[in-house]
């Protein structure tokens, strides 16, 4: 693939991503270790249908200058259905269908008492895309590795991946290491509607590498972390915002722990997990998830809190700067804090049959961010909800 021969440019001593996480490593907590079990093929066929139904809040009337207040909703469907092959082998395939409908941030200008405003796409925006991906995976005494493959269509975007991972075990099964490597090639065909866009097509190619440790601390305790680095190259610019001009290199870089706690007397275990990002356009995040899955009769609940914050752009504006090279007023690339309230509910119908269910609220503001910056009028709220079905058969 690709991404074999791909040098990640942006690791040099020179980078300024590179300096800046070494900068922000340095507050991070002290971590120990890392989950680990043997594997092998299912041996089992599932099946699984799973809808969610995604709806972002109307925009403020205050914040409003013209347009449609009402934001996005996007329905998903997703099936899937993984099947055991021989003795060594498995077999997957996922189908996504995502309808998505409302009106989006066109861009930000001054209202009549000079605070910021957003100018909306004004009539609503449609749009449907579909996934297909093939997975197969193989699996040994110490270890599996799979090969995927998907290609994803909708109105104004194409993109086809393939991605390969490995895991293998440590000889008493209580370590696991794990690496994957991916290639996507995505081609951006924009919609010449209602509102103008300035390109007609262009190109944009990823490459991402991930490595990463998990390991069995005791008899009620796992731990891991992960390193990923992503690096893409093409058009990066929003094409449906009047005043987006990005960089036509983006280098990522993420860091991520966790931690699972089994408590006996509670028959519950405790879930922390932590991710560090950090980017080439001036962005360094934050997230914090705490979960607790609460084993009952015949299911599993998880409430959990995540907690997210976001370092702004260095391109950013709230209202876009034209007269430099790079910039950008969407609300994505800005300074803000996010905190999620959500639970998943597994319950086991019977041998065979399960349904899960999940619930959030997400709710963005500045004011909750760790990191100062100018405050983006469009910062979205919204609700989340998925429900699945899944059938399990020898």
């Amino acid at each position: 693939m690709a991404v074999t021969n791909t040098p990640l440019r942006g690791l040099s001593p020179a980078s300024p991503l590179m300096r800046r996480l070494g900068q922000s490593l340095a507050v991070l907590p002290a971590y120990q270790g890392t989950a680990a079990l043997a594997d092998a093929p299912p041996t089992f066929t599932e099946v699984g249908l799973r809808y969610s139904r995604y709806s972002e809040d109307s925009l403020d009337s205050e914040k409003l200058i013209f347009g449609s207040a009402n934001r996005y909703d996007i329905d998903i469907t997703q099936l899937w259905i993984e099947a055991p092959v021989g003795a060594s082998w498995s077999v997957a395939l996922d189908v996504q269908n995502d309808y998505q409908s409302g009106a989006s941030p066109w861009f930000v200008g001054a209202q009549a008492d000079g605070e910021p405003g957003v100018i909306m796409s004004g009539a609503s925006i449609q749009d449907n895309r579909v996934e297909v991906g093939v997975t197969t995976r193989y699996f040994w005494a110490d270890g599996n590795a799979g090969f995927a493959i998907s290609h994803s269509d909708e109105d104004d975007y194409e993109a086809t991946a393939l991605a390969f991972d490995v895991s293998w075990n440590s000889a008493d099964n209580s370590r696991t290491w794990s690496t994957a490597l991916s290639s996507s090639h995505d081609n951006v065909r924009p919609t010449q509607g209602v509102i103008p866009v300035f390109i007609e097509e262009d190109g944009l190619d990823t490459q991402s590498a991930h490595f990463g440790v998990s390991q069995i601390l005791s008899r009620t305790a796992v731990a891991r972390i992960g390193l990923n680095y992503t690096y893409s190259e093409g058009y990066l610019s929003d094409p449906y915002k009047l005043r987006d001009a990005r960089p036509d290199t983006h280098e990522r870089l993420a860091l991520s722990l966790g931690y699972r706690r089994f408590l006996p007397d509670f028959d519950a275990s405790l879930q922390a997990d932590y991710r560090y990002y950090a980017d080439s356009w001036g962005i360094d995040s934050h997230t914090l998830e705490l979960g607790w899955a609460q084993n009952l009769s015949s299911s599993l609940l998880t409430p959990y809190v995540r907690y997210y914050s976001q370092r702004q752009a260095d391109f950013f504006n709230v209202v876009s700067d034209t007269s430099t090279t790079h910039h950008a007023d969407d609300y994505r690339l800005s300074s803000y804090g996010a905190v999620t309230l959500g639970a998943r509910w597994s319950i086991l119908l019977s041998e065979q049959w399960t349904l899960e269910l999940e619930a959030e609220r997400y709710e963005t503001s500045q004011s909750s961010g760790l990191y100062s910056g100018e405050k983006a009028p469009a910062l979205v709220d919204f609700w989340r909800g998925t429900i699945a079905l899944i059938w399990r058969f020898e």
